[in-house]
């Protein structure tokens, strides 16, 4: 199984998603994520064996106890989607996002406790970048369109939507010819 943490955008966010997406339209070289898809990914855990299930279902359930449990408890928050950036940075764009303008000390409470629980007490790597709470919008193929990129990013700052952070998710991810398609194996309420 290939799996991640996540947390979900509800589908009523997807057509303001797309609408940013649309921006980025005449840059050649972008691959588009799935509007219906978006997410904010919390860890990339990769291909993990299926035996692994119920003990990484019991490691989300540990890691989010935990982030509800530390000063200043995680509950149910809202998240405001706004604002434009890429990885790693401007000059060398691979990764084009949407960011979280609020909720974001949230989703980095609910980061270091995945990272934590899945790291020190499960043994996955731990991340080699720091955290920035973000929603992929495309990822950059090769290089013909990052003027265009560029410039949508320095001068525009869309304001998607607020969506109401409720659960945390451990998510498949199935590689198909058209694109990944996820299915969540196993959600935590806050």
């Amino acid at each position: 199984m290939r799996l991640f943490v996540s947390v979900d955008l509800p589908d009523d966010l997807a057509d303001a998603v797309a609408a940013v997406q649309d921006e980025f339209r005449d840059a050649s070289g972008l691959n588009f994520v799935d509007p219906g898809q978006a997410h904010v990914t919390l860890k990339f855990l990769g291909d993990v064996d299926d035996s692994r299930e119920s003990e990484l279902a019991d490691a989300l359930e540990s890691a989010v106890g935990a982030a509800s449990t530390d000063a200043g408890s995680v509950g149910p928050f809202d998240a405001v989607l706004a604002g434009l950036g890429v990885f790693p940075d401007l000059d060398y764009i691979s990764v084009v996002w949407l960011g979280v303008e609020e909720g974001s000390e949230e989703l980095t409470a609910l980061h270091d406790a995945v990272e934590h629980e899945f790291v020190q007490e499960r043994g996955f790597d731990p991340e080699d970048h720091e955290f920035t709470p973000h929603v992929t919008l495309a990822r950059m193929e090769h290089a013909g369109g990052k003027e265009h990129v560029q410039d949508v990013v320095r001068s525009q700052h869309p304001e998607v939507g607020t969506m109401r952070v409720t659960e945390v998710r451990l998510t498949e991810s199935h590689l198909t010819s058209e694109g990944p398609e996820y299915e969540t194996v196993h959600a935590v309420e806050l």
